[in-house]
């Protein structure tokens, strides 16, 4: 059944992609807050079929704590799940991409009509400056910004190098950054064809505002230590767990 569920949301998938981004293309001359509507619209539609379809469900623990105004979403990144579900989650929001994702067929090509704030990796002096600049920009028009701040997926009950991006800009630009934790790569792994059923759980925090004599670094340590803290007692539901995951929900299950 995984697999027949499966090839039935790709072959949706296949038959919807065109027409959102087509949709997106002819509404490139449109204001910005008009286009994303085309490209939030097939993330919610994959989404549903990824509930309806691959069974593949979610919950959401926080939602109270997500701020009025425009913020930063400090997001872990495990799978491509959450690249859909925070634009569900949310209110509308651009991304921080490798400069390199524009250069896909179609799929880059949408993306850069969705107005992302594309960096440079390679040099990161510049790549910090474009953050900025970009980002107050992007917030005069409304927008939130999503940052993974590891910068690539992380296997579940791994946590990776958390970059300064998302606080520098947070103190710079003067909006609160949300940490938020999820376990999508228990259900979802990195380039995997097959999604297995479940319920993914996404955590919302308390907001973490710019203060006075607070620098990035600290910003970003905080949002980490909440963040794996929540991986840890979110975590070892799917079957693509940690293995020590696994083992403290067994060992633990009420704290669990």
């Amino acid at each position: 059944m995984i697999w027949i569920r499966n090839l039935i949301y790709w072959l949706l998938l296949l038959i919807v992609t065109p027409l959102c981004f087509l949709g997106l293309f002819i509404a490139a001359p449109l204001p910005r807050r008009t286009r994303h509507v085309f490209g939030e619209s097939w993330a919610k539609i994959m989404l549903w079929l990824l509930v309806h379809v691959v069974g593949l469900k979610y919950k959401v623990i926080g939602a109270e704590n997500i701020p009025s105004e425009p913020s930063i979403i400090c997001s872990k990144h495990q799978s491509g799940w959450e690249t859909l579900a925070l634009q569900k989650i949310f209110p509308s929001q651009i991304y921080v991409a490798k400069r390199e994702l524009l250069w896909l067929p179609f799929f880059g090509w949408g993306l850069a009509l969705m107005n992302p704030i594309a960096i440079n990796r390679s040099d990161r002096s510049r790549a910090n400056d474009r953050m900025l600049q970009q980002g107050l920009e992007r917030k005069k028009h409304g927008f939130w910004i999503t940052v993974f701040p590891e910068g690539t997926r992380t296997k579940p009950g791994v946590a990776g190098k958390y970059k300064h991006g998302a606080a520098r800009m947070a103190r710079q630009l003067d909006m609160p950054l949300v940490p938020v934790a999820h376990n999508a790569g228990e259900f979802w792994p990195r380039n995997a064809f097959l999604k297995y059923p479940g319920e993914i759980t996404v955590v919302i925090g308390p907001a973490i505002r710019p203060q006075d004599g607070v620098g990035p670094e600290a910003m970003t340590q905080q949002a980490q230590q909440w963040i794996e803290a929540r991986q840890r007692e979110i975590g070892g539901v799917g079957p693509f767990a940690h293995p020590d995951d696994k083992r403290r929900r067994l060992d633990h299950p009420a704290a669990a």
